[in-house]
């Protein structure tokens, strides 16, 4: 198993995005914000996407995953389905270029204000993802679906409905072990059912005391990281394994990486995420 990070926890510029993952001794970078813009993003200009790959090149880093917003938590199923088609083609020349294979997609939450019935929010998600799964096969990447926003992130039969009704070979998973708690799932169960399909993994972990959840160090909460990646390990994963502590920084919640304790909090992440890592591998 490898270990890379989804940087822009530990900083906004991909300088200390950089520094961040070598101070760790790392070999991979999970890059998804550069200055708050999305590496994938059309709205990144290609002079910019250039001098960020040339400075993660230059720094001896491998890009493992483009972590995208296709599909994600802010774009509903109502939402305009042509962002996602259009970040998808500006991100696949971009990953070729970073020798990446992965980019993350969720699955389109419902509308909250109006929202789609069960079945047609289903319909609806099946049909977007298989014209991102066709556009990913010619492009020669791969999807990786994360257990997060979306019909597909329900649970763990929603999941497999999703990549089995898509059929694709360029959509796969990526299991995230906080989200489960997040939404009030058992993070055992649900990687359970999903972990034959499992390409790449993201590590968060969340506490629950007096009846609420918040964010923990790796190892220290009841997302059952050890034991997820012990499983893995065992049944031959030697993918990644990226972090996203969501300590300092949560983008979702309009949290960014503003000072210098996200940069420590971060690095402290990694260190002990390193720590579980060797301690399972033996290495």
């Amino acid at each position: 198993m490898y270990l890379s990070g989804i940087a822009d926890e530990a900083g906004k510029p991909i300088g200390t995005q950089i520094r961040a993952h070598c101070e760790l001794g790392w070999k991979h970078v999970e890059i998804r914000n550069v200055a708050g813009v999305n590496l994938a993003s059309p709205d990144m200009p290609e002079t910019t996407f250039e001098a960020i790959r040339e400075r993660v090149t230059e720094a001896g880093l491998q890009v493992s995953c483009f972590a995208s917003e296709l599909a994600n938590w802010a774009r509903p199923i109502s939402g305009d389905f042509q962002l996602d088609v259009d970040q998808l083609r500006t991100a696949i020349p971009r990953m070729h270029k970073c020798g990446t294979e992965f980019i993350r997609t969720m699955s389109w939450p419902n509308d909250s204000d109006n929202p789609l019935s069960d079945d047609d929010w289903r319909d609806e998600a099946i049909s977007r993802m298989r014209e991102l799964a066709t556009i990913a096969e010619d492009g020669g990447v791969t999807l990786v679906h994360e257990n997060c926003s979306g019909w597909g992130g329900r649970g763990p039969e929603q999941s497999m409905r999703l990549l089995e009704a898509v059929g694709s070979d360029r959509l796969k998973f990526v299991f995230d072990t906080g989200n489960t708690l997040g939404h009030g799932q058992d993070p055992w169960e649900y990687y359970q059912g999903v972990k034959d399909h499992v390409v790449y993994v993201h590590i968060k972990d969340r506490q629950r005391s007096d009846g609420k959840e918040q964010a923990c160090y790796c190892g220290e909460g009841d997302a059952r990281v050890r034991d997820i990646l012990t499983d893995l390990y065992a049944a031959g994963y030697r993918g990644g394994v990226s972090i996203e502590p969501h300590l300092a920084a949560a983008v979702h919640l309009g949290k960014e990486a503003e000072d210098d304790a996200a940069y420590r909090i971060y690095v402290e992440y990694g260190r002990r995420m390193t720590r579980i890592v060797e301690e399972i591998t033996g290495g």
